[in-house]
């Protein structure tokens, strides 16, 4: 994992665009854990947005955009804690990103200061329960790699 941490360390200090950093952050989480899909967000407190920056996996999102308020993400902000629901078709806050997804968890990265959440990683299953406890761990520092992204 450590190799992982570093690769993102290394890629949220490039000098390039914060979209094509995103992108890369998104696969280099997808290839290391196997995933289907994997999202990294943009958090717009004062716009009251939140954006999809860069994905991996099969498809775009259904919702790039969408208000802070909405969705699995409105918990993991206001909380600032991961959000791990094994079954979405349970959870009435799930927004549809796949129409097959059948487990998310989202991980807010939090800014440089430790104060805010800035953006999110998003990552979706198509089986029942697929993110356990290691990985969500695994995402987890994933995410204090990246922060002030």
């Amino acid at each position: 994992m450590s190799t992982l941490l570093d690769r993102l360390r290394e890629i949220a200090e490039r000098t390039m665009s914060r979209e094509a950093r995103a992108g890369l952050i998104a696969e280099a989480i997808r290839e290391e854990g196997a995933y289907r899909w994997v999202g990294i967000y943009d958090v717009d407190v004062e716009r009251g947005v939140v954006s999809n920056l860069g994905w991996s996996g099969p498809g775009a999102p259904a919702y790039p955009v969408f208000p802070i308020t909405k969705g699995l993400t409105s918990r993991a902000i206001a909380e600032r804690k991961t959000v791990n629901v094994g079954d979405v078709a349970n959870d009435s806050a799930y927004l549809t990103a796949l129409d097959s997804t059948r487990s998310e968890i989202i991980v807010p990265v939090l800014g440089r200061s430790g104060d805010r959440v800035v953006g999110t990683i998003d990552v979706e299953s198509e089986r029942l329960h697929g993110i356990d406890s290691v990985a969500q761990t695994m995402l987890e520092a994933c995410a204090s790699a990246i922060r002030g992204f």
